[in-house]
């Protein structure tokens, strides 16, 4: 083969045997293949995403000379053919391609079968029971594998035609089956629709390459449906009209009277919902807003149980009895609970929330009220119990949540309680609170607690702040920090920020909250990597794993949770076992974060586990989130992230002993008074910042909430008028 550089096209052939580096999103792989005529492995760069190690190869390209990495082959095409050799058999069957067959097993079935191995896989699979270890499961685990396997490829390679990435192939193949390529070719649209993971972006890019029409109903549909699915991703439950033409036109790239000409359709098909001529809607968000409202006034219509009831009497029998003494405002909160039919319990940390919930709950309790718990993520309702003593659960949970089937709790089959407490109420989005008020009874008084000064909820809505800027439900805030909570600097300084002072930054040694002044991103990085590692377990004797956890306002960036993730993971978990998936690694007791609702593992967006265990030979791992043990396919992987760095917005609902975070001003899009609120609150120990003094204040300065499109309040106030 000749290097002389801007020659024809050539060919080279070789084994495939390393991925030095694969890059998920666009299929990009830099490969080391070993072919005849050279004594070294070869450099391979190109769009590669479909082969394996141990594939046989054949690659059209040319050479060229790279500064950094040397002489490499340049693919822009390439064909696989299957392995010759015994050798190249068993790289090919141990590279993790096919589950139920990984290096131990690759090496057992190759020497059972040589080079008639692939054969006897694809043509008489049953042989493979004569192999030493294997069984009639496994056996019936690698025939399917092997046959999802070719599919997969055929949906791959169909793909990297259409010049897109293939890291969904799988995804696509497990919704689709057998008919994944016809449905693609005939509305690549439907996978935006079908597919979690797989965007607008994506789908348009493989309906472009196939010649789909710019101005095509299907593609406009879609990426309005698009453009509304990311406005509710920020939180906002419609667009306005002027919102869908700005984003659609820009994305689109096509006229305004095409965007209108379909959305008018899109209204006739009630794909979207038109309200007061400006408003557009996805269903869900419609019917939850106006079902949330209607079962608000259907609850407040409904005459109070208990209120009849002596509360003053039953307060100073528990306080007596329990040596306790509530002030007057935490008194007049228990007493409007017991006369309420909806209340909201609001207050900042130290002032004594949860003192006056087991209040409410003890005076409930004697008066021979039912009383269930619950709270949106698994932590929150961990620490609820903790708090209470009593059973809490994820709200999910406690409406017995299946797949397909949807909420067992509902309008027919409704939670038996007399009062329903919910815990960390900001988070809840619109589309929750209306499957939980679905099922209740009107004859339920429900209580809803939450700091309403922390960051809205992660999904559409803003259901607590709309609930009390309505003024139709009881409200009781409180305010007055308890003495206990005085000395915590934490609290005050949560405090301080909430009314946009400056916070108290001098930690002292027995302070539990301590800031690290910095500028150079590189340097804050390199504090945080030796706080978690060295410094903090050394001194309070923690473990660094469990015990800290690193908010970061962004994702991006030097200082993100992106960066910060690689760099805890190198210096907090020397463990050699791990699995690859979409360019990163997950190792054996890394922890990681879900970061999306899979009701069938039970597992939500936001919980934190660990990685318990890996199965390299099944390409499968476990995660324990809180005692809840979950299997996971390495296909799976895009569903978790590591979760030694998170973002504030992530982290609701959650404490940890000690928070570090950092805040500079590299994250000045997000620096806001809200989020430092909630960054600080997360810290039940010890709260640690690092960055800039400048950074902190203008996060404090920064008071504009962004407006999230809502209809909630004006709706309470039109259905209780």
């Amino acid at each position: 083969m000749s290097f002389k550089k801007g020659l024809a096209m050539e060919y080279i052939s070789g084994i495939v045997e390393r991925i030095t580096y694969q890059n998920e999103e666009n299929g990009f792989c830099v490969i080391k293949i070993r072919s005849k005529g050279f004594s070294e492995l070869v450099s391979v760069v190109g769009n590669l995403a479909a082969v394996n190690v141990g594939s046989a190869i054949r690659l059209k390209g040319e050479w060229k000379m790279d500064s950094k990495y040397g002489k490499q082959f340049v693919a822009i095409d390439y064909r696989e053919t299957v392995p010759a050799t015994v050798a190249g058999i068993e790289k090919y069957l141990g590279s993790g391609l096919i589950k139920g067959i990984g290096p131990v097993y690759a090496k057992k079935i190759v020497k059972q079968f040589q080079k008639d191995t692939l054969r006897i896989i694809e043509e008489e699979p049953d042989k493979l029971i004569q192999v030493d270890g294997i069984g009639k499961k496994r056996v019936e685990m690698i025939k399917k594998a092997w046959q999802e396997q070719k599919e997969i490829k055929n949906v791959m390679l169909f793909l990297q035609s259409n010049g897109v990435s293939t890291a969904y192939a799988v995804k696509i193949y497990k919704t689709y089956g057998n008919e994944s390529i016809e449905i693609v070719k005939s509305n690549p649209y439907r996978l935006a629709d079908d597919i979690w993971g797989i965007g607008f972006k994506t789908a348009d890019k493989i309906a472009r390459h196939m010649g789909f029409d710019a101005n095509s109903y299907e593609r406009c549909r879609s990426g309005i449906v698009y453009v509304l699915n990311e406005l509710s991703n920020e939180g906002h439950c419609y667009a306005t009209k002027e919102q869908i033409f700005a984003y659609a036109e820009k994305m689109l790239e096509i006229g305004k009277e095409r965007i209108e000409e379909v959305l008018q359709q899109m209204i006739k098909e009630k794909t979207v919902i038109l309200e007061k001529e400006d408003a557009i809607f996805l269903p869900p968000f419609y019917y939850s807003e106006v079902g949330v409202a209607r079962r608000i006034k259907e609850i407040l219509s409904v005459e109070r149980k208990y209120q009849r009831a002596d509360v003053g009497k039953i307060i100073e029998k528990i306080e007596r009895d329990e040596n306790i003494v509530y002030d007057q405002v935490q008194k007049e909160a228990i007493q409007r609970a017991v006369q309420s039919k909806v209340m909201v319990l609001t207050g900042g940390p130290g002032t004594g929330k949860t003192t006056t919930t087991l209040a409410m709950i003890k005076v409930f309790q004697r008066l021979g009220a039912k009383v269930l718990l619950a709270a949106p993520t698994g932590r929150a309702a961990k620490r609820m119990s903790e708090a209470t003593g009593m059973e809490s659960k994820t709200i999910h949970r406690l409406l017995e949540y299946k797949p397909v089937e949807g909420y067992k709790k509902n309008e027919e089959n409704p939670l038996e309680c007399d009062v329903l407490i919910i815990d960390e109420s900001s988070m809840v989005d619109i589309l929750l609170m209306y499957n939980l008020l679905k099922a209740v009874s009107n004859e339920t008084v429900i209580i809803l607690v939450g700091d309403v000064d922390q960051l809205p909820s992660v999904g559409a809505g803003n259901v607590l702040k709309d609930m009390i800027e309505s003024g139709v439900v009881n409200v009781v805030k409180l305010t007055r920090i308890f003495r206990q909570a005085q000395g915590s600097a934490i609290i005050t300084n949560a405090h301080r920020i909430n009314k946009g002072d400056f916070p108290e930054l001098k930690g002292g040694k027995n302070s539990d909250f301590f800031f690290i002044e910095e500028e150079e991103p590189s340097k804050i990085v390199e504090i945080i990597r030796e706080l978690c590692k060295t410094r903090l377990p050394q001194y309070y004797k923690i473990d660094a794993v469990n015990d800290i956890q690193v908010l970061c306002p962004m994702q991006r960036g030097e200082t993100g949770t992106a960066n910060l993730n690689a760099v805890l993971q190198e210096a907090l978990n020397p463990s050699e076992i791990s699995i690859k998936y979409g360019g990163i690694s997950y190792k054996l007791g890394d922890k990681v974060m879900q970061v999306k609702n899979n009701y069938d593992k039970n597992v939500f967006n936001g919980d934190i586990g660990r990685i318990t265990r890996m199965d390299m030979e099944d390409r499968t791992l476990t995660i324990n989130f809180d005692g809840n043990e979950v299997s996971y396919d390495a296909t799976e992987l895009d569903e978790v992230v590591l979760a030694y760095a998170t973002t504030v917005h992530k982290s609701q609902g959650s404490e940890y002993k000690i928070v570090i975070a950092p805040f500079t001003t590299q994250h000045y899009m997000m620096l806001q008074r809200n989020l430092l609120y909630t960054c600080i609150t997360r810290a039940k120990k010890i709260m640690i910042l690092v960055g800039t003094k400048k950074a902190i204040g203008m996060a404090v300065r920064n008071n504009k909430i962004i407006k999230r499109n809502t209809k909630l309040a004006e709706r309470l106030l039109d259905v209780t008028a």
